[in-house]
């Protein structure tokens, strides 16, 4: 797998794409998520150290407001080249922004690279024969974008559903509900790997520079997929990391 793994990387242009994983200090749903120990290390260190063992980045960076996260990622052996504007690290800044924001000053500073991931820290498990995969996708097609997504069995067209005016329910797809989930259309959900082509995404003069209606899907198992948005998830992750059930 390994050989694999490095003739993809050799038949990628000259520069090797990079890898941004955004964290923030002020998370709400976990609080101190980023930071919070398991076995030991924080968790930023897991998707950290999966990313550089890699070794399909020439970089990677980790964006950041926060000072105590910036030092514990640099323990772990990621760049911080600069600490991020608090006015970019509340809960109402979109991804994008913060994106475009991390680019920008990165090409200032004389990096050079065609291909970014941006890697979610709360999705610590994405396997690398994914990310390479999916960066092949995006070459191979010339894409702006592609996420990676599992097929989800939640489906608006059949169990999720919404509350009326009237404290009733109601299906999120307004249809003839299936007779089973079997025969509802599949729905994916989105996980944290998101590769980009840096010239397409830096277009000016766009409101949204992640499209999704230009997105090509990768996808992925669901376990490789958990994202750590509740104390659940995140007791989840620890025994999988505890238990030895995953390796970066």
């Amino acid at each position: 797998m390994e050989k694999k793994f490095n003739r993809s990387i050799r038949q990628w242009n000259l520069m090797k794409p990079i890898c941004i994983i955004p964290a923030r200090g002020g998370s709400k749903g976990v609080p101190g998520k980023n930071t919070r120990l398991i076995a030991g290390k924080p968790l930023i260190h897991y998707t950290i150290k999966s990313t550089l063992k890699s070794n399909i980045f020439s970089h990677v960076f980790v964006s950041t407001e926060d000072t105590k996260i910036a030092s514990l990622s640099k323990k772990s052996g990621a760049e911080v080249p600069f600490l991020r504007p608090n006015s970019l690290a509340d809960d109402k800044t979109p991804m994008d922004a913060v994106l475009v924001h991390f680019i920008e000053k990165l090409i200032e500073l004389g990096y050079a690279f065609d291909t970014f991931v941006w890697r979610d820290c709360t999705v610590p498990f994405i396997r690398n024969e994914d990310i390479i995969g999916s960066i092949n996708l995006l070459k191979k097609k010339k894409a702006n974008l592609v996420v990676g997504v599992y097929e989800q069995h939640l489906n608006p067209y059949y169990n999720v559903v919404e509350k009326t005016s009237t404290n009733h329910l109601k299906l999120v797809k307004k249809i003839t509900r299936p007779v089973s989930r079997q025969k509802a259309p599949k729905v994916y959900q989105m996980n944290g790997l998101h590769t980009y082509d840096v010239k397409k995404f830096l277009i000016p003069k766009r409101k949204i520079h992640t499209e999704l209606n230009k997105a090509l899907p990768y996808t992925i198992p669901i376990e490789s997929g958990l994202m750590i948005d509740t104390e659940f998830e995140f007791q989840i992750a620890r025994l999988f990391i505890e238990n030895k059930l995953w390796k970066p």
